[in-house]
């Protein structure tokens, strides 16, 4: 079997505005100074695995995301129709170009500090996923989180275990209850399938969804290309992939995982970042194209900071985020960074409409 790994990259990151925007958003940046991306460093740790790497996006970064990774293809979504579409046109397309090829798919914007552990655990969802399984990869949870979906989890299945069922984000009580209880893992929206078992669950499912994608993908390398994105692409609803067929799949014991600790994080908000950057360097953050200023912090503790143009200097907040940008300044905290998204939406509002 041909492994072929699938990084969808899209969205705009609102949480990690201003660092994250529509035009640039947070997969294109190197938040943490790493020197690459997280698009780049997703691309690097695949690798690896396999030659064989497609980034699905939107015509308006795919220009950017082939500068960043030359060395993967590029399918341009021809419109935004949730993680489904993404995955699934990807998908059905390797199935038309290689019926036997199983298919992973890993986020071009989530942030992992042990790339072999990642590596071994995408080994092992490949070997799941031969036998007729839809696997995803499970994250050994670090604390009882309330900011992940959580993978409930049954007998062994070889190296993987059953998934019993997909839970939405709990409240912190239930969270610290499925800690308890070893059963459950983060869900970190990382699935592993034969492309032809991904696109026979969906024609399950959703058959509205996957014989459009079937024929589009038919079509594809094809001349008559933008005739069917018009035909079967335009009309597609949206969907979500764990929705679509890993959760109505798991109910009928379809799906395994891989539980892996590999120190991943969705660096979903200010909060998460902070938590993957180390201390001393935490207060130091530049926005990524600036040059390095002076950050004095007084009694300040888990400041994160990302100065621009100019000094900046923290007295007295504990958790303090500033975000300095050419164009607008940022000043929340950790603890209230979920409500950044809440202040880009309130921006057409205000009139700056310009600056998400």
């Amino acid at each position: 079997m041909s492994f072929h790994a699938i990084v969808p990259a899209g969205g705009a990151g609102s949480r990690l505005w201003p660092l994250s925007r529509k035009n640039a958003p947070k997969f294109l940046a190197d938040l943490t100074g790493a020197g690459r991306s997280l698009l780049q460093q997703t691309v690097d740790r695949l690798e690896e695995l396999t030659p064989q790497i497609s980034v699905v996006t939107g015509a308006a970064h795919a220009r950017a995301v082939a500068a960043q990774v030359p060395q993967a293809s590029v399918i341009v979504e021809p419109s935004a129709r949730g993680t489904m579409g993404a995955i699934g046109l990807a998908a059905a397309i390797i199935a038309e170009r290689d019926p036997e090829a199983v298919v992973g798919s890993f986020a071009a914007d989530h942030l992992i500090r042990d790339d072999e552990a990642f590596r071994d655990a995408v080994r092992a969802a490949v070997e799941t996923a031969g036998h007729g399984y839809l696997v995803t990869i499970g994250i050994a949870p670090e604390a009882p989180s309330t900011a992940y979906g959580y993978i409930e989890t049954g007998g062994r299945l070889g190296v993987a275990r059953a998934v019993t069922a997909f839970v939405e984000k709990p409240d912190e009580q239930t969270a610290a209850e499925y800690l308890a209880t070893g059963r459950y893992l983060w869900n970190a929206g990382m699935f592993v399938a034969k492309a032809s078992i991904l696109m026979d669950v969906l024609e399950r499912f959703h058959p509205e969804i996957a014989g459009p994608l079937r024929s589009l993908a038919a079509a594809w390398d094809g001349d008559g290309r933008q005739e069917a994105v018009e035909a079967y692409w335009e009309p597609l609803a949206p969907a979500v992939i764990d929705t679509a067929v890993a959760e109505p799949l798991a109910a009928i014991g379809g799906v395994a995982v891989v539980p892996a600790d590999m120190g991943w994080s969705d660096i979903g908000d200010y909060a998460s970042l902070a938590a993957v950057i180390p201390e001393e360097a935490r207060a130091a953050q530049v926005v990524p194209g600036a040059s390095p200023q002076p950050v004095v912090e007084v009694d300040s503790p888990g400041a994160l900071v990302y100065a621009n143009r100019k000094p900046i200097v923290a007295v007295g907040i504990p958790g303090v985020v500033v975000v300095d940008t050419d164009d607008v300044l940022l000043v929340t905290t950790r603890e209230e960074s979920q409500r950044v998204k809440a202040a880009v939406d309130a921006l057409g509002t205000a009139g700056l409409a310009d600056l998400a």
